[in-house]
């Protein structure tokens, strides 16, 4: 099968480049080798009323001069900027800064004209990396390890398709000359069995150009055939809003059909279609994809032989560079990783992020971004070869400092109606209760974004937006940005998306049809609670490429006492809605059981208690200062001084008699971004704005701290040590008590994966998705994209199988880099705007082939599977 574009691809003239200091450091670069002398002009003058000339007062910002005041660039002495604009477009920077140098000068000016790159910087297009000659040995060296043993066994599955089809015409394998397939440049084949996309060797029918992959071919042969697994529908019911908050359903008709996953029986492929004992394949039959009169033959999509040429290239440059004899860096302990234990938590370069016992990977590498040196490289890539997380802070300080703001985006993003940009002003959001899509113009939500929504039944109104601008759009939608994100990047090596020597994704060839790789933007409201349903998160998943997600913008909402207590009643009716649902009528045996199936998903009497606490603070501490007054002072998240034991209490609240008798409930009602429901959601909607009754962030956290019980202080199995061993109390100090934190994430391991996804086979009924609905059943844990771990579940994680992931808090400006192959999750704390690259490493090649099989056994009209096998 074909997928392609029908016109070439134009390779990008690069106006500008990225050049390094003698440190390594990244500076902006103009490949332009003269610049002509530009006459400073002299300011505009108009006609004053008394006839004289006078200086124009036109604000560069709104282009307008009917605003009062306005400051003068002593630098440029040609623009200008009013009070008003500078007030609101510029709140961190003084009339002083304006007049040494303006917005444009510094290049980060956020008007329309510049955010275009229209205007004067409209050079900061397209820029590139510039290598010298011996780092380009050196990284291609690097890269020749790193994908040799690759093509030998590529090369090696190849040889053996070609040995068959030798067998089978009874022919000399030199003899063998696969014909070439009609591809152009810009298309991609992909197999009609497993969709997975085919590099070279392949079978096709002549009649009906049925395209079958070699792992096809051989499984096929050996009688188990994946990979073509039959469609079905799963229901997901629209009970209505009174359900979403605990109601009974009412009876209708299915309003949303979601096609996941079951199997069609191995057997019944095997019935149909067969390869014959010589090794040929026929053509299946027609409702399997094919005509079932052809044979499928032999083909390939570069020259015959280019593969075993390029692998004997390949050998002798590794022979004459001693490649297999270089010693394994890798096997070495890192220098950052010397000091352990005690002396690791006061490092400039580790974060504390699990507490694994026996395990020397707790602490992941945390370089600060304007101190890294060009050996930094090294230590980044001794821990990403571990498959290990890596987290680059502050990155945005070394930028131009251009606003990341809603409004400033959403500015940039509203173009005027003409013939260079085009109006698009609506967008589609998903409402992360139901998991529904919900059309809403992008001023009204970014409003939502630094006030928030509720419904009409008083519960916040998560709403997110993914990808949006369109990816393939984003550079071209907000292309300030787009350019203000590639400078930002650490290790431009592997993350630059055009010039990036260790990027493999940037090797394909100039006019192939490429995946996309971003940037992409993550637009989603955040609170600081884990709601228990409607959390603002990123349910677990697993990429097939590599990643690097930098948080642009974090903002708290607050709230109001009257607010607090309304989450807390529909709380209560959530939780009795789970115990009806999980447990039907079947009789609470003791108190104890009754205790425990009341846990309200799992921090009820932490919340009964808690929001007392937080509405007694309100009424003793009330303040006329507005909620930008809290993020100043700090006190948006937890206090560092009672963090430990907020968490240990909330551990051990959540502790209760025998685990296997405690009510399973959903407390993250969780994002599955390719799952979503492509219907729109109805819910109505309230913005409500902050006033001076708001509840501060911390104050609002105290609903999840209470002070422990003495029945259960009895009941805790956990000491303190064993409970601050849990990765959620490990990484919570001092992270969430700093403002700038927005997103917590958790990365698991590679090797904790087949314990994570037995877990989850075995509690997946307490997840809701679509509508609120219950999960009714699982294709697969991770690639189904349908469940969140909450802090319960992780607890219980640990406490059944021995895994926990990293657990970390990202600041503002942080960068994090997750490997290929490492399942994660994310739930934002504050209104946040991530964005995010794709890229491909050297270093986590084996991860995409090995994710590449399991996507490709997924039934065909699974999400991640039409996603992840471009």
């Amino acid at each position: 099968m074909r997928d392609g574009a029908e016109d070439g691809v134009e390779e990008d003239k690069n106006e500008g480049g990225i050049g390094k200091t003698r440190e390594g450091r990244y500076t902006l670069r103009t490949n332009r080798d003269k610049q002509e002398p530009v006459a400073k002009p002299k300011g505009r003058k108009k006609l004053e009323e008394n006839g004289k000339e006078g200086e124009s007062t036109m604000c560069h910002q709104c282009q307008r001069n009917d605003k009062g005041r306005v400051v003068r660039c002593t630098k440029c002495t040609t623009k200008r900027y009013c009070v008003p604009c500078m007030t609101r477009w510029y709140p961190q920077m003084p009339e002083e800064a304006f007049a040494e140098a303006c917005p444009v000068c510094r290049k980060n000016c956020n008007c329309k004209k510049c955010m275009r790159l229209d205007g004067p910087i409209r050079h900061l297009k397209n820029l590139t990396l510039e290598f010298s000659d011996e780092e380009k040995i050196r990284y291609s060296k690097y890269m020749l390890r790193m994908l040799l043993p690759f093509l030998k066994q590529f090369h090696a599955e190849q040889l053996a398709e070609k040995e068959m089809e030798a067998k089978i015409q009874g022919l000399p394998i030199s003899e063998i000359k696969p014909q070439r397939s009609d591809c152009e440049a810009n298309e991609r084949i992909f197999c009609d069995n497993c969709k997975t996309s085919i590099a070279d060797f392949h079978r096709s029918c002549p009649r009906c150009s049925f395209d079958l992959c070699l792992t096809c071919c051989q499984e096929l042969r050996e009688g188990r055939l994946q990979g073509g697994d039959k469609e079905v529908a799963m229901q997901f019911v629209d009970y209505g809003l009174d359900y979403l908050h605990g109601g009974d359903p009412n009876k209708k008709e299915p309003a949303c059909e979601m096609v996941e996953a079951i199997t069609l029986d191995p057997a019944e492929l095997k019935s149909e279609w067969r390869s014959a004992e010589s090794g040929i394949i026929p053509c299946p039959p027609q409702r399997l994809g094919g005509c079932g009169e052809g044979i499928l033959k032999l083909n390939c999509i570069f020259p015959d032989n280019w593969v075993s040429d390029l692998l004997l290239k390949a050998e002798e440059l590794a022979r004459t560079h001693d490649l297999e004899d270089l010693p394994n860096n890798f096997e070495q302990k890192c220098s950052c990783l010397k000091f352990l234990g005690e002396n690791a938590i006061g490092s400039d370069k580790l974060r504390k992020a699990a507490s694994r016992k026996g395990s020397e990977d707790n602490f992941l590498y945390c370089p600060t971004a304007k101190d890294l040196q060009h050996e930094d490289l090294k230590h980044f890539q001794w821990h990403w070869s571990k498959g290990e997380p890596v987290i680059v802070s502050d990155v945005l300080e070394t930028t131009l400092g251009l606003s990341w703001e809603p409004m400033v985006m959403w500015r940039a993003f509203r173009q005027i109606t003409n013939n260079k940009h085009e109006q698009l002003l609506d967008v589609t959001a998903i409402n992360c209760l139901d998991w529904c899509q919900v059309d809403v113009n992008v001023h009204q939500f970014f409003k939502g974004y630094s006030r928030g929504r509720f419904d009409s039944c008083g519960w916040p109104q998560i709403l997110k937006l993914k990808d949006w601008p369109p990816s393939n759009l984003f550079e071209e939608r907000l292309p300030r940005h787009g350019a203000e994100f590639i400078n930002c990047l650490p290790f431009k090596e592997y993350t630059h998306p055009r010039s990036g020597y260790l990027n493999l994704a940037v090797k394909l060839p100039a006019k192939s049809l490429k995946p996309d790789m971003g940037p992409k933007t993550y637009i989603a409201y955040g609170v600081a609670q884990e709601l228990g349903r409607g959390d603002s998160v990123t349910k677990l998943h697993c990429d097939m490429s590599d990643a690097v997600n930098v948080l642009t913008h974090a903002e708290a909402v607050n709230l109001k006492p009257e607010q607090l207590l309304t989450i807390k009643d529909l709380q209560k009716q959530h939780a009795a809605q789970d115990k009806r649902e999980l447990y039907g009528n079947k009789q609470i045996l003791n108190k104890k059981e009754e205790k425990q199936q009341s846990s309200e998903n799992g921090i009820s009497r932490l919340n009964e208690k808690a929001f007392s606490l937080a509405l007694e603070s309100n009424s003793e501490n009330k303040t006329n200062e507005p909620m930008d007054s809290d993020l100043t002072n700090g006190n948006t998240l937890y206090e560092k001084s009672d963090e430990k034991a907020t968490m240990e209490t909330l551990m051990l609240e959540q502790e209760g008699g025998d685990v296997g008798a405690q009510l399973r409930l959903c407390m993250g009602k969780n994002k599955a971004d390719t799952n979503n429901c492509n219907v729109k959601s109805n819910l109505p909607v309230e913005t409500v704005g902050n006033n001076n009754s708001d509840i501060s962030s911390h104050d609002q956290q105290n609903f999840l701290e209470a002070p422990k019980t003495g029945e259960e202080g009895e009941k805790g199995k956990y000491s303190k040590e064993e409970s601050s061993s849990t990765s959620v109390s490990g990484i919570m100090s001092g992270s969430l008590g700093e403002s700038e934190g927005g997103a917590l994430w958790d990365i698991f391991r590679r090797q904790d994966v087949p314990k994570l996804e037995e877990y989850v086979r075995m509690h997946f009924k307490e997840f809701r998705h679509i509508y609120c609905n219950q999960l009714s059943q699982v294709v697969h844990p991770i690639h189904d994209q349908t469940v969140y771990l909450t802090m319960e579940h992780k607890r219980r994680l640990k406490e059944e199988y021995g895994i926990e992931p990293w657990t970390f808090v990202q600041k503002l400006g942080d960068a994090v880099f997750i490997p290929a192959g490492c399942p994660h999750q994310v739930r934002n704390l504050k209104s946040c705007i991530k964005v995010a690259l794709d890229f491909v490493s050297p270093e986590n090649v084996q991860e995409c082939v090995r994710l590449t099989d399991e996507f490709r056994v997924l039934p065909q009209n699974h999400r991640s599977k039409e996603d992840k096998l471009e």
